[in-house]
């Protein structure tokens, strides 16, 4: 690991002008680059006490060997510059925007003479015009062999054209009217190119006059009484229509934008674009990275309109308009001249508020979050991933054999009230939902740091308080378990009876005792050092001398080690720190849903228990009715009775018990020849 006061430049050296940055590393590859509005103040935050730096920029400052910069003119300049170099270099601890997959496109060479139509995938060529990208091919392929039907358009490969115009043949297209045949001189090159362009102006948007021109052709040929072109021009509008419906309309006629949209968590984003061109939804990207360093929503949005707006053989004539972005980034006015400098036109660059351009943005999002998922879920369900991470828990944290058994546990509560904890169990890298845990703290009072502690020492010598008892209870008969399900220590995993995610504290049943007869490999309670040590501490109170504990912080997601000085900092792209955070992710769930369950069952019942006549049902429509239960203490008797179920007898009761030393309040006539007619 380098120093990096070694190559640390002097202050006076470095310029306060705007300009572009590189980092190289020891073979000067350059490992790092970054634009700044003033390059001393930037550069002089690297070299700042390492502690204080983020994990992340604290390892490429000392795997660098030496930084270097270029002064611009302007912050417009800067970032077109850091783009080409973010190009050129491709950074290891640069973010970069790939696509989650390979998005298909429809492509038109108007650079030949006979232009040709086909589905295509990669780099975007001169001379080639572009629609989409799409989400799916089928449905790209769908589309085209719908308006080929139309827009007699070549879409046979160079081969098979030229063995068609050697043969003076046309292929099966040609013959079935879904080709205008140019291979054979049906059509002249001019002719086939106007066709091309009608097909072009289709996809662009330009829809109502072709259509209007093809009704006008089909009354004309019906009443020239040629009834079979009319027919064929009526399933030609209805072909157009059904293409025009896949292309959902989202904004008004002529709005062109890419709406943007990025939700993600501590380590990584999803990346959503729609790109709308004349009111319609015409393709979408998608993109997972990882998160930046002390990065900003506007940061991020910031980088990601720089590296896709920047490639200019491929997005310079697809700038839109109108950009839509959830937040607006770091020097907003000079990205919004930049990209009009590459459009040549105004670009409009904003955050949506209200309308249809605000409900869109929420569509997108919603996209978002869900690639967001099935990213995370894709990784947990690989055997590999999983294989992967528990390898590099089991190197980074030194333990002797791999985590297979997890086990998370996380405190929840208001304030120091409905303390309760939950235990989340992970097997094989996977959720084992029939053995969690809640847990009805009984020792914490209070509220604070030093409570938090106390609670995870009580959960922790419940749950190994268990493991003992265990131990000495006989095992499970008739059970056969083979070695695949078997925990490294021996101890079999099949005698589990499934109870379900809603399984209640596990201080009842011996059955549930023997299920907890092993350890599990690894503890980790959702915390810092104090709370780490807590745990460590019951584990040796109780001569538990076989399990590993660890506390996984939130804010830099740092791994305590009880007795370690320093914390353990995975890579934030590691799997091993991705499955860490699901099972504390999972844990902080399961105890926030027990939580609010008990809260709620407390708010609608503490004061209405023990009321003769009052059931479950009728407390939880009384809390329901009034909105709480000191609502519902300034209610009369009157009021209370209007509650569909409870009864006068029962709304009294109600009143004397919310109001122990309060006399009735002095009815008037009508709601005495009231009650008398009800009695």
């Amino acid at each position: 690991m380098a120093d990096p006061s070694t190559y640390r430049p002097a202050a006076g050296t470095i310029p306060t002008d705007p300009g572009v940055y590189k980092f190289r590393d020891q073979h000067g590859r350059v490992i790092y680059v970054g634009k700044a509005k003033n390059l001393r103040q930037r550069l002089t935050s690297y070299f700042a006490d390492l502690t204080t730096l983020h994990p992340r920029t604290r390892q490429m400052v000392t795997t660098g060997a030496s930084v270097e910069w270029t002064v611009v003119g302007t912050e417009v300049e800067a970032l077109q510059l850091e783009y080409n170099w973010i190009k050129e270099f491709d950074p290891r601890f640069n973010v970069r925007y790939r696509d989650d997959k390979s998005y298909p496109m429809l492509a038109v060479t108007l650079n030949e003479e006979y232009p040709r139509v086909f589905v295509y995938r990669g780099a975007r060529r001169p001379g080639v015009r572009y629609f989409g990208p799409y989400a799916h091919a089928w449905a790209i392929r769908e589309t085209v062999d719908l308006l080929t039907r139309v827009f007699g358009v070549r879409t046979c490969s160079k081969g098979v054209f030229r063995r068609s115009e050697q043969m003076g043949r046309p292929c099966l297209l040609g013959y079935i009217d879904k080709c205008s045949a140019p291979c054979v001189g049906r059509v002249s090159a001019v002719e086939h190119r106007e066709i091309v362009e009608d097909f072009c102006d289709f996809l662009a948007g330009k829809t109502d006059g072709l259509i209007r021109r093809l009704e006008r052709d089909m009354t004309a040929a019906a009443e020239e009484l040629d009834f079979e072109r009319a027919a064929r021009l009526r399933d030609d509008i209805s072909a157009l229509r059904r293409a025009m419906e896949k292309q959902a309309v989202v904004l008004g006629t002529g709005t062109d934008a890419d709406v943007i949209a990025m939700v993600g968590d501590e380590l990584e984003s999803s990346v959503k674009v729609f790109h709308v061109r004349d009111g319609r939804v015409r393709g979408e990207r998608g993109w997972v990275v990882e998160v930046q360093e002390n990065a900003t929503l506007g940061d991020q949005v910031g980088t990601f309109l720089t590296q896709f707006y920047g490639a200019e053989s491929e997005m310079s004539s697809g700038i839109p308009r109108e950009v839509l972005v959830p937040a607006l980034p770091t020097g907003a006015d000079d990205v919004e001249k930049w990209l009009s400098e590459r459009r040549g036109a105004q670009v409009s660059l904003r955050v949506p508020q209200r309308g249809d351009k605000r409900t869109l943005m929420t569509t997108v999002e919603l996209n978002a979050t869900e690639a967001l998922a099935r990213h995370k879920l894709q990784r947990a369900g690989d055997l590999t991933t999983r294989s992967a991470a528990l390898t590099e828990l089991q190197e980074a944290l030194g333990l002797d054999t791999a985590p297979l058994r997890i086990e998370c546990i996380d405190i929840s509560h208001v304030q120091g009230t409905d303390v309760v904890a939950s235990m989340v169990v992970f097997e094989d890298g996977l959720a084992r939902k029939s053995d969690y845990r809640h847990y009805a703290i009984k020792e914490a009072a209070g509220d604070g740091h030093s409570d938090d502690v106390a609670s995870i020492a009580e959960v922790t010598r419940r749950r190994f308080a268990r493991y003992r008892e265990g131990i000495a209870a006989p095992p499970p008969e008739n059970i056969a378990a083979g070695p695949a399900q078997r925990d490294p220590s021996g101890h079999s995993l099949a005698g589990d009876v499934p109870t379900g995610e809603t399984a209640a504290d596990d201080d009842t049943t011996s059955r549930k005792a023997k299920r907890f007869a092993y350890p599990p490999n690894l503890f980790v309670v959702d915390g810092g050092a104090p709370q780490a040590h807590a745990a460590a501490s019951v584990l040796d109170e109780l001569g538990v001398a076989d399990v590993a504990v660890v506390g996984l912080a939130k804010r830099l997601e740092e791994v305590w080690i009880p007795g370690d000085d320093e914390p353990v900092i995975l890579p934030r792209n590691s799997e091993a720190l991705f499955l860490l955070q699901r099972v504390r992710d999972e844990a902080h769930r399961f105890a926030i849903t027990f939580h609010r369950s008990k809260r709620s069952k407390r708010m609608t019942a503490s004061a209405l228990d023990g009321i003769p006549g009052l059931g479950a049902t009728r407390r939880t429509a009384l809390v329901t009715h009034f909105g709480s239960v000191a609502k519902l203490t300034q209610a009369t008797v009157a009021e209370i009775g209007e509650v569909p179920g409870v009864g006068p007898t029962t709304a009294q009761s109600v009143y004397d018990a919310l109001h122990p030393e309060t006399e009735t309040p002095t009815e008037t006539a009508d709601s005495a020849d009231q009650k008398e007619t009800v009695r």
